[in-house]
């Protein structure tokens, strides 16, 4: 009897342990990568770039709370703070807004391709957001995918807290005529399926799409006006339809910008892309920004309300010894090894102009900073992104460190390209009036630097905490845990 009373008593003890384990809150799988958490917290003597372009401000204070500033003032004032408030000393660090990425990727080319091989891109699923995040971009658009389902799942991962990154807009598969670039891009038939292309991705949850190098006219417009139609967004890395032509039907955004616009190369057809290496030599020896053929582009571009992507990032790695390899240190060091001797490889055969075509790139990003420099003072509205394709030069998080580097080094101030990497992309998006700058009533997304980028704009690679929603992460964590795995996963 007493043995068949233990017997009988066992399980209800077990179903109570289960019950009691269950009951008892999961770990926060963010846990490893967070440094702070409190939910009030008080950022002290802060030197603040704002994100709007204006001059520095200096001894601030940010109160946060709720994931949201709540106010933002002259740390010389002392007023009371908020109550069970966590109060961080930052003296002589900087704070800027998070950073919102216009030209980021979940992919990157994957090494060692055989003799003969194809071309195939990874999709960096975990190392791609956590260095995003790292790098101080806390919300990100994907401007075309290779994996649109992968992207949509990572985005619902890190949305839901299980897992690390910025928040995502993401943009659907490539649209267009894409040769024999990669076997993971879709070749277009015709507008008809174009326009149900669009369609069925939007259904399926990306809020963007991109149109691709030999898209055709009628493509392109059949693409606009679905997207325009369900009141989304269309860009496009183009060539076989020329800028001015994508103006007029109605493309809200260009990457790349001038480099890439094959208008003015005289062997050009209608819808067709020339051979591209003949466009970029013809545009370094016939081309000059401030002839009135670019100039009158650029009016019409700002007339039709068309931003423009930089991605000077990319451009610079096509260039002899850019950029300095000391700079590439952190960022090689988190490429598997295969990924980083493919980078060393290309990047001595560029150093030695092995394929005649270093001074030819080297001299378009010259010209694409003039570019740029001259849209963005006729009025038109330029964004920013790292577009870490290429070679693999380009690392996520770091690249859209160097990009806000490079546009100060085309003549922008330090605060305007500030500017353009948070409060530009977040118009673009329709996000203003929730991120982009540091203001009351905005989402905490910042980013505490040490040092000052007004000064030395090198220092926003000195990235101490990355705040998104308040929570703030840190970025030597993040890094650390995908470690030699951008190329693998």
């Amino acid at each position: 009897m007493r043995l068949h009373l233990r017997f009988g008593i066992l399980p209800i003890v077990v179903t109570l342990l289960a019950g009691a384990l269950a009951a008892q809150p999961a770990p926060n799988p963010l846990a490893p990568y967070l440094k702070e958490t409190a939910p009030v917290l008080v950022l002290d003597h802060v030197r603040i770039v704002d994100g709007t372009g204006a001059a520095p401000q200096e001894d601030m204070r940010i109160d946060i709370e709720g994931g949201k500033i709540t106010r933002v003032q002259s740390a010389r004032l002392r007023n009371a703070y908020p109550q069970n408030a966590k109060v961080l000393d930052l003296t002589g660090k900087t704070v800027i807004p998070g950073l919102v990425g216009m030209h980021e990727h979940l992919f990157y080319p994957t090494p060692n391709r055989p003799k003969d091989g194809i071309q195939l891109y990874g999709e960096m699923a975990d190392s791609a957001p956590r260095l995003y995040l790292a790098g101080g971009v806390t919300s990100a658009r994907t401007t075309g995918s290779v994996e649109p389902y992968t992207d949509l799942a990572v985005k619902q991962r890190i949305d839901a807290g299980k897992a690390p990154g910025p928040k995502l807009h993401i943009t659907g598969p490539y649209l267009g005529g894409l040769g024999d670039l990669a076997p993971q891009l879709h070749t277009l038939s015709g507008p008809e399926e174009a326009g149900r292309t669009v369609d069925y991705w939007t259904a399926e949850g990306v809020t963007s799409f991109k149109a691709y190098m030999d898209i055709t006219p009628d493509e392109l417009k059949v693409a606009i006006e679905h997207a325009h139609a369900k009141a989304l967004k269309i860009t496009g890395h183009l060539c076989a339809v020329g800028f001015k032509e994508a103006a007029a039907l109605g493309i809200d955004d260009l990457e790349h910008g001038l480099t890439v616009d094959t208008e003015f190369f005289p062997g050009k057809k209608p819808g067709v892309c020339p051979n591209y290496s003949d466009a970029e030599e013809d545009l370094v020896k016939n081309v000059k920004v401030d002839s009135p053929q670019v100039q009158d582009l650029i009016r019409d571009l700002v007339a039709h309300h068309v931003a423009i992507t930089s991605t000077l990032a990319v451009f610079e790695t096509f260039g002899p010894n850019r950029p300095p390899l000391a700079r590439d240190a952190a960022a090689l060091d988190t490429l598997t090894p295969a990924a980083r001797e493919a980078f060393y490889r290309v990047r001595s055969r560029i150093a030695e102009n092995a394929d005649g075509k270093s001074e030819v790139d080297a001299q378009l990003l010259k010209i694409e900073m003039q570019f740029e420099l001259a849209f963005a003072k006729a009025g038109g509205l330029l964004l920013a992104g790292c577009d870490p394709t290429g070679y693999g030069g380009v690392v996520a998080g770091f690249g859209d460190q160097r990009e806000i580097e490079l546009l100060v080094e085309a003549g922008f101030t330090p605060a305007a390209a500030i500017q353009i990497a948070t409060l530009n992309g977040a118009k673009f998006l329709g996000e203003d009036s929730t991120i982009g700058t540091i203001a009351q009533g905005k989402a905490a997304d910042l980013v505490v630097l040490n040092g000052n980028p007004a000064t030395k704009i090198e220092d926003v690679e000195k990235v101490e905490t990355v705040f998104k929603d308040g929570i703030g992460y840190d970025p030597a964590k993040l890094i650390q845990s995908v470690q030699g795995l951008m190329g693998l996963r």
